[in-house]
């Protein structure tokens, strides 16, 4: 290649870039006796390109050969930038309309996980997001998605209601029988400290299912999946 990633950014804007170019921009100089575009396509080649960089950490990115702390930062910040880019992004004050407002909020920071991470998003008495919160991170199961973890935040922000959302790393959204049970545990447990559990709503690569929708179309009904 005659021209480096730098000046082809210069000269043809970087949608032209391959993923190489452009991770290698961000690195800036190389390590190890190879130059940058080289230590950029070997960390693509070791993470499987683009959804495994993102989903590798601090110490996983370091292994590779020319890749320091202070790269290893780099490249997580942006991911982390263009993570927040990509998303609705459900700031305080802002209202909940729709399961889908929940799905474009999370699905960007949520799809490429490896790991199951369970949220609660807290409401207002209109429906105004207040903050929201990770619960838990691991495989999903009752025993770690407990009820006093979940509303434990509702309780001390004087929350009226919540929002359930955790995604699925297969990729599928569609609920298993452990998610419907969880939804069934915690919102009886609602119930009787006046906070309502609105949706649970799962999130994967392939879209979402609101656990609400699926219920108000049952019997009969299509299934709240998007």
């Amino acid at each position: 290649m005659h021209d480096r990633p730098r000046e082809r950014l210069e000269a043809h804007g970087p949608e032209v870039l391959s993923d190489a170019e452009l991770l290698a921009l961000l690195l800036r100089t190389g390590g190890s006796g190879a130059d940058a575009l080289t230590v950029a396509a070997r960390l693509l080649t070791r993470h499987g390109g683009l959804v495994g960089l993102c989903r590798a950490g601090a110490a996983d990115l370091t292994a590779a050969n020319g890749i320091g702390p202070a790269k290893s930062a780099t490249l997580r910040a942006s991911v982390e930038l263009g993570r927040r880019l990509a998303a609705r992004r459900l700031d305080p004050g802002a209202p909940i309309r729709s399961p889908a407002d929940v799905f474009h909020h999370f699905h960007a920071r949520l799809r490429h996980a490896a790991q199951e991470h369970f949220f609660v998003v807290l409401l207002d008495g209109r429906h105004r997001v207040l903050r929201h919160q990770l619960v838990s991170q691991g495989t999903l199961t009752a025993s770690l998605v407990h009820p006093r973890e979940v509303f434990r935040p509702a309780v001390r922000d004087s929350a009226a209601a919540l929002v359930l959302v955790h995604n699925h790393p297969s990729g599928d959204p569609t609920p298993s029988s452990e998610d419907r049970a969880i939804t069934e545990r915690l919102t009886r447990a609602g119930e009787i400290l006046g906070v309502a559990v609105l949706d649970h709503v799962v999130v994967a690569e392939r879209g979402y299912c609101s656990l609400r929708e699926e219920t108000d179309a049952a019997p009969g009904g299509t299934p709240g999946r998007r």
